[in-house]
């Protein structure tokens, strides 16, 4: 039972070094404030956000997981360039229909016959 509380005694002595070693900093002083995590490998801003992009993109990590505002910051960025992307695509398919259209319309008209051929 001395033993015991021995061993007891001597644990609590050593937390308490070790908790006051930490926290008063012993000789180099208290511990240095860490600047808080960013985002690494963001999304670039000069140009449209690519699939390498997206695969190497990181978040900082927080006391319950991942910081809220950088990953709603990257996903309405990209929910915002898929949209315009979106939008550019069914211009384009839009264009392509109708530039089909006209050049079907030319080849119809070109294969018709005009009265002048058979007088």
């Amino acid at each position: 039972m001395v033993m015991f509380l021995f061993l007891v005694i001597a644990l609590a002595v050593v937390v308490a070094a070790v908790t006051l070693a930490v926290v008063g900093g012993g000789d180099s002083g208290p511990l240095p404030e860490a600047a808080p995590e960013r985002v690494r490998d963001a999304l670039p801003e000069d140009r449209p956000v690519a699939r390498g992009d997206v695969e190497h993109l990181r978040f900082p990590l927080v006391a319950r997981g991942y910081g809220m505002a950088e990953v709603d910051d990257a996903l309405g960025r990209l929910g915002a360039e898929l949209a315009e992307r979106d939008a550019r695509i069914a211009d384009l398919e839009s264009a392509l229909a109708g530039a089909r259209a006209a050049v079907a319309h030319q080849h119809v008209a070109m294969d018709k016959p005009s009265g002048r051929e058979h007088q």
